[in-house]
C-alpha cells in the first residue's frame, strides 16, 4: 500500500525539528525565570536602540515588499500581512525611540508598554490575514486599505506623541519600579490571536504546501512567546533580552525565506502567491495557464523568445524567460504531436465505404492542414506526378525535400498514385509520422477507388442494401435464411410478348430500361430492395434484409410511384413512336406475410432471394391486376391503416391456393 502524501513541514523529522525551535525559548525562559540568580540583569541602552531599530527597518523592507505583491496581486490576505509587519515596525521604532538616554533620560511607561501594544496590534492583523475571506469580505478590505494604513499611522503618530513627550501624560513619565499587573494580563488577548493565526495557516500550509507559509507560521509562533517573555515585565534582565532575541528571530526568519526563495526563483515576483487567498491563486493559475497558452502559440509559429515577450507582465528574470522558452518549445512540440496523431486517427477513421475519392481527400486534407500545416496532395494526370510547378518522381517509397518541404508517394496497388506535400517539422518525430500519414493516405485512396468500383461492378447488380449488408458482414453471403414477415412487390409489364414480336430486340432493351430506369428508384427510395429482374418483370422485398418499420405502407407506396412514373414514359414514348405498336404497361402485386429469406444457391454462385406463400400471392395480385392498376392483399390492407384508398375485388380464386383470397385495388395512399 503507498504511503500517504505529507507536505514538508508535515514530515516526523521536520515536525519534531519546527517543534524544537519553538519550545526551546520556552525552555529558556522558564530556567531563566526559575533561576533568578542566572537571570541578572545588563541594562546596555545603545545596543538596545540598535537591535530595535534594524528589526524594525527588516519589518519596514518586508511589509513594503508584501504590500506591494498585495497591490499586484489585489490580494486582501498579502494586504493584511503587510499591516503585521509594518505596525510591528512602527511600534518597535517608537520602542527604540523610548529608550534611555536617547529622547527621554530616564526611559518613559511607554517604553515599558509599547512593544506590548505594537505586538497586539499586529496580533490583530495577523488573525484577520489566516481567515479564510471570502470575496465580498476580500473587497472591503481592499477597499478600506488607505483608510486602514491611515488609521494605524495616526495611532502611531499619537503613541509616539504621548510617550516621548515629556509631562504630556502619563506614557512620559518614567516608569514604575515594581511590575504592572494589569500589563500582563492586557497580552492575552495577542497571546491567543497569534495562537489562532498560527493554527489557521498551518491548516492552510496543509492543503497548500510552502515554505513562506511555514516562515510565517513560525514568525507568529516567535511573536506570540516574545509576548510571553514579555509578561514578566522584568526589564533590562536576560529574559527581557530574550523577548528582543525572540523578536528579531521572528523578522529574520521571514526574511531569510524570502532570500532562499528569491536565489531560487530569480525573482521577487512570486514570492508571497502562495500566502494568498484561494481566489487569487486561482486567478494566477489561470493567468499563468494564458500566458503559457500564448507562449505556446508563440512557438508554434516559430517566434523566438517567445517567454520574453511575457517577462515584463510576469517579471521573469532572464534564466526564467530561458527556462519557460525551452518548457514552452517542449510542450508546443508535444501538443503538435499529439494533433498530428489525431489527424492521424481522423483520416484513418474517414476510410469508410462509399466515399468519392474527392469528397475523401478533401475532408482528410483539410483535416491534415489542422495539424500539419499547407500540406498539398498532387495525384497522377498523363503519367506524371505534380504540384504546381513541381515534378516529381520516387526512388521507392524514400521521401523528396524541396525548399523546407518533404513529398512522400501515394500508391495505390503498389503503383504511384500520386504525391503528398508536407513542411518540414521541427522534432524527429515529423518525418515518420508524414511517412505514416502519406501511407494512410495512399491505403484511404485505395480503399476509395476499390469501392467505386465496386459501385459500378457489384452494387449495380443488387439492392444497395444487399450490397451494403454484404460489404459489411461477408458472413451474410453464406448459404441459409431465415424465416421474417416482409412486404413483396411483383410487376410486370402487360402486352410485352406483343410488343416483343413486333419489335426489334434493340427496341425490347430501351423499352425495358425506360421503364426500370423509372421504376427502380421508386423502390430503392421507398427502402425496398430488388432482387429479381426476369425478363420484364421483376420482385423486390421491404423489412428484408434491412428491417423497415412501415414496410407494408413503403411497398405501396412504392408501387403508386411506380405506375406513375411509367405512365409518364409511355406518354413520352407515345407521340415517338411512328407505327401502331402499343407500348407494355406495368400492372403490380403486393402482399404481406411470413417468407424464407436468405442466400439462395450453391457454393459457386448463389443470390439473395424470398420464398413463400406471401411471395406467390403477391406474384397471382400482379397477374390478375389490369395494366396500370396496383393489386394488394388483405393484410396488406390492414397494415395500411387510415388513409388508403381501395376498391375491392372479392374473394379471388388464385392459382396454387384452395381458399380464396380476398384482394383490392389500391388507388391512392395518404
Amino acid at each position: 500500500m503507498p504511503t500517504p502524501y505529507l507536505p514538508p513541514a508535515t514530515h516526523p523529522v521536520r515536525g519534531v525539528v519546527w517543534a524544537i525551535h519553538l519550545v526551546v525559548p520556552l525552555l529558556g525562559l522558564w530556567l531563566l525565570l526559575a533561576n533568578p540568580d542566572v537571570n541578572i540583569p545588563w541594562q546596555h541602552h545603545a545596543s538596545h536602540f540598535w537591535m530595535i531599530v534594524i528589526v524594525a527597518g527588516v519589518n519596514v523592507v518586508l511589509g513594503a515588499m508584501i504590500s506591494e505583491a498585495a497591490r499586484r496581486r489585489r490580494d486582501a490576505r498579502l494586504f493584511l500581512v503587510s499591516m503585521v509587519f509594518l505596525s510591528s515596525a512602527g511600534f518597535f521604532f517608537l520602542h527604540g525611540l523610548a529608550t534611555p538616554m536617547i529622547i527621554l533620560p530616564g526611559g518613559s511607561l511607554g517604553f515599558d508598554i509599547g512593544h506590548q501594544a505594537g505586538l497586539t496590534i499586529a496580533a490583530g492583523f495577523a488573525f484577520a490575514s489566516a481567515l479564510p475571506l471570502g470575496e465580498r469580505a476580500a473587497r472591503a478590505v481592499l477597499g478600506a486599505q488607505h483608510a486602514i494604513r491611515a488609521a494605524l499611522l495616526a495611532v502611531m503618530i499619537g503613541w509616539g506623541l504621548v510617550s516621548l513627550v515629556p509631562g504630556l501624560t502619563s506614557l512620559s513619565v518614567p516608569p514604575p519600579v515594581s511590575p504592572v499587573p494589569w500589563l500582563a494580563w492586557a497580552s492575552v488577548l495577542g497571546l491567543l490571536l497569534y495562537g489562532a493565526a498560527s493554527v489557521m495557516m498551518f491548516l492552510l500550509h496543509r492543503r497548500r504546501p510552502s515554505a513562506m507559509l511555514i516562515s510565517l507560521i513560525t514568525a507568529y509562533a516567535l511573536l506570540a512567546e516574545a509576548m510571553i517573555a514579555g509578561m514578566s515585565q522584568l526589564n533590562w534582565h536576560l529574559s527581557w533580552w530574550e523577548w528582543h532575541l525572540l523578536l528579531t528571530l521572528a523578522f529574520l526568519f521571514v526574511a531569510y525565506s524570502a532570500y532562499v526563495q528569491f536565489r531560487r526563483e530569480g525573482s521577487s515576483s512570486g514570492l508571497f502567491d502562495s500566502v494568498t487567498l484561494a481566489a487569487t491563486v486561482a486567478r494566477i493559475r489561470r493567468d499563468y495557464d494564458s500566458a503559457l497558452e500564448e507562449m505556446v502559440e508563440h512557438v508554434r509559429r516559430g517566434e523566438p523568445l517567445a517567454a520574453a515577450r511575457l517577462s515584463g507582465k510576469f517579471r521573469l528574470s532572464e534564466g526564467q524567460a530561458a527556462v519557460l522558452d525551452r518548457a514552452g518549445e517542449a510542450l508546443a512540440n508535444e501538443r503538435e504531436l499529439s494533433g498530428r496523431l489525431a489527424a492521424l486517427v481522423a483520416v484513418s477513421s474517414q476510410t469508410r465505404v462509399g466515399l468519392p475519392e474527392g469528397q475523401l481527400l478533401a475532408t482528410a486534407l483539410e483535416r491534415v492542414r489542422q495539424a500539419y500545416g499547407d500540406v498539398k496532395i498532387g495525384l497522377v494526370a498523363e503519367g506524371k506526378v505534380e504540384i504546381g510547378s513541381r515534378a516529381y518522381e520516387f526512388d521507392g517509397d524514400q521521401p523528396v525535400r524541396r525548399d523546407e518541404r518533404l513529398a512522400f508517394p501515394l500508391t495505390v496497388k503498389g503503383h504511384l498514385a500520386g504525391v503528398l506535400e508536407v513542411p518540414v517539422g521541427r522534432t524527429p518525430q515529423d518525418e515518420a509520422l508524414a511517412a505514416t500519414l502519406a501511407g494512410q493516405l495512399s491505403l484511404s485512396l485505395e480503399n476509395a477507388r476499390l469501392y467505386q468500383e465496386l459501385d459500378t461492378l457489384f452494387r449495380q447488380y443488387m439492392s444497395p442494401d444487399v450490397a451494403n449488408a454484404l460489404l459489411a458482414d461477408p458472413a451474410q453471403a453464406a448459404l441459409g435464411g431465415e424465416l421474417k414477415e416482409l412486404t413483396a412487390l411483383f410487376a410486370d409489364l402487360k402486352g410485352f410478348t406483343t410488343f416483343s414480336e413486333k419489335v426489334t430486340p434493340g427496341e425490347i432493351v430501351e423499352m425495358l430500361n425506360r421503364y426500370h430506369t423509372a421504376a427502380v428508384p421508386c423502390i430503392l427510395g421507398n427502402g425496398g430492395t430488388i432482387v429479381q429482374f426476369v425478363g420484364d418483370a421483376l420482385l423486390a422485398l421491404f423489412n428484408a434484409p434491412a428491417t423497415q418499420e412501415g414496410h407494408a405502407r413503403a411497398a405501396c407506396r412504392a408501387a403508386l410511384e411506380m405506375q406513375r412514373a411509367a405512365a409518364e414514359v409511355a406518354e413520352e414514348m407515345a407521340w415517338k413512336r411512328v407505327d401502331d405498336v402499343q407500348w407494355p404497361t406495368f400492372r403490380v402485386g403486393v402482399n404481406t406475410g411470413p417468407a424464407l429469406v436468405g442466400n439462395i444457391g450453391s457454393p459457386e454462385l448463389r443470390g439473395f432471394n424470398a420464398m413463400g406463400d406471401c411471395v406467390n400471392v403477391a406474384a397471382r395480385l400482379q397477374g390478375v391486376a389490369e395494366p396500370g392498376t396496383v393489386v394488394i392483399g388483405e393484410t396488406t390492407l390492414r397494415q395500411l391503416g387510415q388513409g388508403a384508398s381501395v376498391s375491392p375485388l372479392g374473394p379471388l380464386s388464385l392459382k396454387g391456393k384452395e381458399e380464396l383470397v380476398p384482394a383490392y385495388v389500391l388507388t391512392g395512399l395518404q
